[in-house]
């Protein structure tokens, strides 16, 4: 007799290896995580309403 029922055992996963970072690694996370911060930020000011830049286009009142 088989055992056909019931919850599989699930298989073991392989141990995850410790990835090493050499300088470049470490300086392209560091500008991503500041890109990320900056629009964030610019998130956070377009949301308040606010003007994102001065100037742009200006109609005039004439016709």
């Amino acid at each position: 007799m088989s055992r056909q029922g019931g919850k599989a055992k699930p298989l073991k996963k392989p141990k995850k290896k410790t990835q090493e970072f050499d300088e470049e690694d470490l300086a392209f996370k560091a500008k991503m995580k500041a890109d990320a911060a900056a629009k964030k930020a610019m998130a956070e000011k377009a949301s308040k309403g606010g003007p994102l830049i001065g100037g742009g286009i200006k109609k005039s009142g004439k016709k």
